[in-house]
């Protein structure tokens, strides 16, 4: 389960976000981003000694400044139960198309040709060696031998 999943699953839902400084911000999640950074609705903001008390209409917390959030166990349910769904959508996915996601079939690898030239009637080239002469070039070289005679 990764923590941006688990946040976006959250939108909506009352958590509690506790700060490096100490202060802690209860409040209901409305949207988070990639960095983490968080935008909370009725929020009621408690000082690190915890003897002062705000009230905010909606506040924004850089996530770089979370210490840890703290998130109701129905949403931590929701996100485990999406990942099932998921994981039950790809297993299906990749019966439907034939094999294991990764695994290619009657496709071309790296290196594979996209023809059918592989073996050329000019020659075949190998790794180990020179060029050497197909067939067809050893038909022609008996030819021109006969010739020359």
């Amino acid at each position: 389960m990764l923590p941006l999943s688990l946040l976006k699953t959250a939108q909506n839902h009352p958590m509690l976000v506790e700060l490096k400084n100490g202060e802690t911000y209860n409040g209901h999640l409305v949207s988070c981003d990639s960095w983490m950074n968080i935008n909370l609705r009725d929020v009621i903001c408690t000082s690190k000694d915890g003897d002062r008390f705000w009230r905010m209409p909606e506040c924004y917390i850089r996530g770089s400044t979370i210490k840890y959030l703290r998130i109701p166990d129905e949403v931590i349910d929701m996100v485990k139960e999406d990942a099932q769904a998921k994981s039950r959508n790809r297993a299906e996915m990749s019966k439907s198309r034939g094999g294991a996601p990764g695994v290619m079939q009657n496709q071309r690898g790296r290196g594979s040709a996209r023809n059918s030239f592989n073996n050329r009637s000019t020659g075949v080239a190998t790794g180990n060696g020179p060029l050497r002469p197909s067939a067809n070039n050893h038909r022609l070289m008996a030819q021109s031998s006969k010739n020359r005679k």
